[in-house]
């Protein structure tokens, strides 16, 4: 558990580190995008590698990981049960839920900015998540649940390795890579922090943490059941972090973009953008 508690605390402060610098490249709150913003960063490229490093720094640990957790003095503990069970709920479909619930709240009380939060969110879930159901399918990597007796009769001896390619479709033992609960949980906790900073930056400090903790744990819950690797795990949560991130960015640089036209309708930022691109088009032309 020792092992456990550590990942979230880096990951929290990773979040709290990271989530406003990348966020605070982006004009504030104008709808307009600036001189020189771009969708990818050199930023990125940093993180990206990082997320990389980390999750072919947890193979070499993947199996010992999965041992201690399943251990009978950490499994047979009710409290452990019951927040395991909580946080993988948090995951799926809770976040899920909340998300589109934010968008519908917006909606009804006519709130652009909190439907846009919910509907980015969304989006962002979506991303993630399609993302993540290829990776399982092409992976095709075995659950440590898959190496364990139904009747307990054998000794539980995973091995992470048991990598074989298209294997994933369609078969739920062999989905484990990357974590479908943990991309979904960072997707929303990055998007989520990414438009409390556009909207309220000093909050984001706080924020951060407790969001990017919260998905740490869900991916620990994932860890504790017997599902997911802890490269699974890591790798979810790179997925998970940049669509929240780059679906964000991509909405404050393209205010006008279809879907938000569509399911939001034309702000103010937006439809001035909207008109200007399209009087430098017919010039251009």
């Amino acid at each position: 558990m020792r092992f456990v508690v550590a990942a979230a605390l880096a990951f929290s402060l990773s979040g709290a580190l990271v989530s406003p610098s990348l966020s605070a490249q982006s004009p504030a709150d104008t709808g307009q995008q600036g001189p020189h913003e771009k969708l990818f960063t050199g930023r990125d490229g940093l993180i990206a590698l990082g997320f990389t490093g980390l999750t072919i720094a947890m193979f070499p640990i993947d199996k010992s990981a999965a041992l201690r957790l399943q251990r009978d003095r950490v499994q047979n503990r009710r409290l452990y049960n019951r927040t395991a069970t909580a946080f993988r709920l948090l995951g799926a479909p809770v976040s899920l839920f909340t998300a589109v619930g934010l968008y519908g709240a917006g909606r009804i009380t006519g709130h652009r900015g909190i439907a846009g939060a919910g509907l980015h969110i969304t989006e962002s879930m979506v991303l993630a998540g399609t993302i993540t159901q290829a990776g399982k399918g092409l992976a095709g990597r075995a659950r440590p649940r898959a190496f364990k007796d139904t009747l307990g009769v054998l000794p539980f001896e995973p091995d992470p390795l048991d990598f074989k390619l298209n294997r994933g479709w369609g078969k739920g033992e062999f989905q484990s890579f990357p974590s479908g609960h943990t991309t979904a949980a960072f997707a929303f906790a990055s998007a989520f922090v990414s438009e409390v900073h556009r909207y309220k930056p000093g909050y984001t400090w706080w924020v951060g943490p407790i969001f990017y903790g919260g998905a740490t744990l869900v991916g620990a819950s994932r860890m504790y059941n017997n599902a997911h690797w802890a490269s699974d795990v890591a790798l979810g949560a790179a997925i998970g972090t940049f669509s929240g991130l780059k679906v964000v960015r991509y909405n404050r640089v393209h205010p006008s973009n279809k879907l938000d036209r569509f399911f939001l309708g034309r702000s103010e930022a937006g439809e001035s953008q909207f008109k200007v691109t399209r009087l430098g088009w017919s010039m251009k032309w």
